[in-house]
């Protein structure tokens, strides 16, 4: 969040005063402590500063920030994965629509022999319907991206890694995989999306105080 010029001189006086009480920020700056009430509040309520009763302000942002990255730090992929989506690469277009809407998920994961093979999604079906295919006789084989051209995540990674791949690669999910033993196919095992991060985070802000 960004704070206007006020804010900003009101946080570093308590950075540099703490604790401070309001009457005193407002001398400093040479205003009236209403005139500083709404600035105060936002700047509380943001957890940049605590109000202290019978104590003052103090700046609380770094401690804030510092409990964030430690809670982020310690969870993985696999605390925050959904259930996947997947269908066989031998199953046609129009059924692999079906799946989508039904599932109500916008990229499906296809497996050849209960392997990750390929991912497909919104966008790929709609450039089918517009190129006029027959959807009911073309398997999803057939248009799917495949493998190596897929971004997947290890269910042991911290969220955070998991985060900027997404970003990165401006994909929406991503498979959460593991090799199979001696070979190098891959088990789905879940997915992990731009919204089960979102969630994460706009839990994990509930949390901390």
């Amino acid at each position: 969040m960004e704070f206007n010029e006020r804010q900003g001189h009101i946080i570093e006086i308590v950075k540099k005063y703490e604790p401070i009480t309001s009457e005193k920020i407002a001398s400093l700056l040479n205003v009236t402590r209403s005139t500083l009430r709404t600035d105060l509040s936002i700047l509380t309520k943001t957890h940049v500063l605590e109000a202290r009763p019978k104590v003052g302000y103090c700046y609380v942002g770094h401690q804030f920030s510092s409990k964030l990255l430690s809670s982020a730090k310690k969870i993985t992929v696999h605390d925050v994965m959904s259930r996947s989506v997947a269908i066989d690469e031998k199953v046609s277009i129009y059924d692999a629509i079906v799946t989508m809407f039904l599932e109500d998920v916008g990229t499906i994961f296809v497996l050849s022999d209960n392997y990750l093979a390929g991912v497909i999604s919104r966008k790929d079906f709609i450039k089918t319907a517009i190129g006029g295919a027959d959807m009911k006789s073309i398997p999803v084989g057939m248009m799917m991206t495949r493998m190596p051209n897929i971004v997947v995540a290890d269910e042991n990674e911290p969220i955070i890694l998991a985060a900027k791949k997404l970003m990165d690669h401006e994909i929406d999910c991503m498979p959460v995989v593991e090799k199979s033993e001696g070979t190098s196919n891959l088990k789905v095992l879940g997915r992990i999306s731009k919204t089960n991060v979102t969630e994460f985070f706009v839990d994990m802000f509930k949390e901390i105080k």
